[in-house]
This record gives structure tokens, sequence and C-alpha cells, in this order.
């Protein structure tokens, strides 16, 4: 299985210094602080995807919104005055008492996602290019050295666009290229900031090749795909959820190599998770309006081991968004407005232009990022639930869930095969 994203902002036009990120100093007391910052990224991602849904009702969806909030906290890291506020409020940052506080947290993030075991693999990079010219904040070069890398923007726009699009593929493991396209970097641009996030894992529990057959998938009543639909028996963890009126199901991710130390139920920090509503007319927006931060944390609290029969269909596709008109939506507007401020990356005047998202998936017996949970009674939770089989044959919502820092990694809506490649 494999999972990618891309999140990328440029700033395409050309003060006082803030003290902000650079009046506090590096503390260890604000490590503790690190699940907050994903708290406000779990409410980020369902409000992210409340208004691709909404823009897309009867398409399938596929995003990270990991890599969309890594590419913004970078933004925030520069940011002052109304523009910081705007984006500390979509991002849910109010639980800090600094900058340098959620700076902290994203610092201790990513040497935790550097100590990840094989065979799972996730990465997440993230980087501040800057024009060479450009003067930075006296702390910026030290506290984010990892990330910044300055180009010659003005003087070779063209190379800086190919050294980007190459970080891009490096990163991707050559799944995304070519992600700018020629003139997307001009003479103009002072500042490009990107994520990009790699994830491959194999199941806990394989499916067997032998068992994948051609199975019709329903996206209403009366209309039927047919797709390879793959098969298995095992012990999952389930939920029969009242709040959100659908079964949620987890499968987890192999991370060892020796399958004596991998307990299926508990032992892996990476699960898909399947929310899965009944086969009924508006049921799939009914389970979407229910979902939140809260109600799934619970939901995934709440979930026993079970012995389950599912299916899930095989597929992958790409998906491209153009940011700047669904972030609008999530209240981030400021960040591309003229009289943007970013004090904190540097005493220019600098706004974004423009943002883009791309995102890739596979899904295989292997491994996958689209497993699903099909009930086929009627939904009622006092009804017995054993034996419990699981088509995934009609719309359904998955996610990629990083049990360790509570973040929702890429997630997405499969509503209709006929547009993905089987």
């Amino acid at each position: 299985m494999k999972l990618l994203s891309l999140s990328l902002f440029l700033v395409l036009l050309p003060a006082f210094l803030s003290a902000d990120l650079c009046s506090v100093k590096p503390d260890n007391k604000f490590l503790g602080k690190r699940l907050n910052l994903y708290r406000g990224q779990q409410n980020f991602a369902v409000s992210m995807l409340d208004v691709i849904r909404t823009s897309t009702p009867n398409d399938n969806v596929f995003f990270s919104p990991y890599s969309t909030y890594h590419a913004l906290l970078l933004a925030y890291f520069g940011a002052t005055g109304e523009t910081e506020q705007q984006l500390s409020s979509v991002l849910h940052l109010d639980w800090a008492e600094s900058k340098e506080m959620v700076r902290s947290a994203y610092s201790l993030e990513k040497r935790n996602r550097e100590t990840r075991k094989s065979p799972l693999e996730f990465s997440s990079a993230d980087r501040m290019y800057f024009d060479q010219e450009t003067i930075l904040a006296s702390c910026l070069e030290t506290r984010f050295s990892d990330e910044i890398v300055k180009l010659d923007f003005k003087g070779k726009p063209e190379e800086s666009r190919i050294q980007i699009n190459d970080w891009i593929a490096s990163e991707t493991h050559n799944q995304i290229k070519d992600m700018l396209a020629p003139g997307d970097i001009d003479a103009r641009t002072q500042l490009a900031l990107a994520n990009a996030a790699y994830f491959k894992g194999q199941w806990v529990s394989k499916f067997e090749v032998n068992n994948t057959a051609q199975k019709p998938f329903y996206t209403s009543s009366t209309n039927a795909s047919f797709v390879p639909m793959m098969h298995q028996k095992g012990t999952f963890l389930h939920n029969v959820d009242e709040q959100l009126r659908a079964h949620v199901l987890q499968m987890p991710y192999r991370t060892s190599y020796n399958e004596a130390e991998e307990d299926e139920e508990t032992n892996s920090n990476m699960s898909m998770v399947v929310v899965l509503p009944p086969f009924n007319s508006g049921s799939l927006e009914d389970v979407l309006s229910r979902l939140n931060a809260k109600t799934l944390e619970e939901s995934l609290d709440n979930a026993m081991p079970r012995e389950i029969e599912v299916s899930i269909p095989k597929f992958e596709f790409e998906q491209r968004l153009e940011l700047v008109p669904i972030l609008a939506k999530m209240g981030i507007t400021k960040i591309f407005e003229p009289t943007a401020t970013f004090h904190d990356f540097t005493d220019r005047s600098v706004s974004f232009g423009d943002a883009k998202h791309v995102a890739k998936i596979k899904v295989d017996e292997e491994g996958s990022t689209a497993a699903a949970a099909t009930v086929l009674v009627s939904y009622r939770s006092a009804r017995p639930i054993e034996p419990t089989k699981f088509e995934c044959n009609h719309p359904f919502v998955f996610l990629i869930w990083d049990h360790a820092s509570k973040a929702i990694l890429f997630t997405g809506i499969y509503r209709d095969p006929k547009t993905i490649k089987q």
C-alpha cells in the first residue's frame, strides 16, 4: 500500500520585524504539548473534508490533511498580526501560550517520525524556499535549519522550479513528479512553502490474491459497477457507533518484521479506519455531518476486537486540488491578500499567490489506504452482530490514523468506482 501527498504554497508578490518567534527561548517544558498540536489537526482535517465533499458532492475524495496542515504551520511560524491570528484560529492553536510552544511541539513530532520502525514507512518533510536575496529574521535560520533552502528565484526561476520539483519527487519516491508547471515560479517569487508526505504499509492481516473477485459496488439502489473486491476473515477492532450511526472498522498496519511481535488488535500504531454508513439514501451525508474530532476519537476508543468477514475494493487514483478556494471556505483568506504580514520571516512585504495539493493512493492485497465495511442489516445496534459480515459495496469514508500522535494522515471518500483505476 502506498499513499503520498504534497501541499505547496507560493509567494508571488515582493515593516517591522516582530519578535514573537524569536522572543521566547526554546524550552523542553513545551514538549508535553505535542498531542495538543494534533488534536487541533483532527478538527482541521474534518473541516477540510467537509468543505471538499460539499464542493464535490458526487465525486471520490482523497487528500492529506496532515500535509496541508504542516504547510500552513510553516506559514503560521512566519505570520504576524491579523494573518497570524487567522491561521491560529483555523489551525486550532489556541492551546499554545506562544508561537515557540507550537514550534517545540512541531520539532518533537518531527523527531518521533524519524524513529518509525520498518516495514512501516511514514515520512513528512517540510521546506521553506526563500529567494537568496531575502534577509531573514534573526532566529529563523537557527530554529528551522533543516527546512530553509535559499534559491535564486529572481535570476533563475526555471532552475528553481526544477529544483523544487526534484525534491518533491525524491520525498515521494518519484510518485509525484512535475508538481510545479512552467511559469509557476517566476522572478517575482520570494517564498515557496512545501510539505511532502509518503506512507507505505503492509496489512497485519493480508488479503489473499486468490480471494479477489469481481463484485458489484452500488452507487445507488439501482446503479452498480463491478470492481475487484478483496476478501478475508479475521479479528479486527470494530465499533457499532450510535453517535455516528455507522460501523467503524480498524485495520492495522504491520510495524514489525516478526509476526510473533505483532498483536493484530492492539500493537500497531497506525491503522486504516473505515467509517461505513448503512446503505440508505442520504446515510453517507448524515454520517459525515456527525463526524468530528470528538466523535471519531470516542468511536476508536470504544472499539472491541471481533471476528469479521471484510470485503474491500482494490483501486488507485490521484487527486489534485486548488487549495485557495477550499481554504477560503475554511476561513483562511488573509495569507492571500496584499495586506498579509509575515514579519517573523522577513521585513519585506509578502503574500501568498497560490496553493496546490496532490494526493495519490493505491489499494491492494499487501496493504491499502482504502479499507471499508458494509452492514448487511439495517442499522440498529441492539440487533445481534455475530456473525458479522462486511462488504464494502457502497460509499464509505476512510482515513489513515496515527494512534501515537492521534493525527489523521490521509482521508477520503470512496463514492464511485467508475473514475478510479482498477
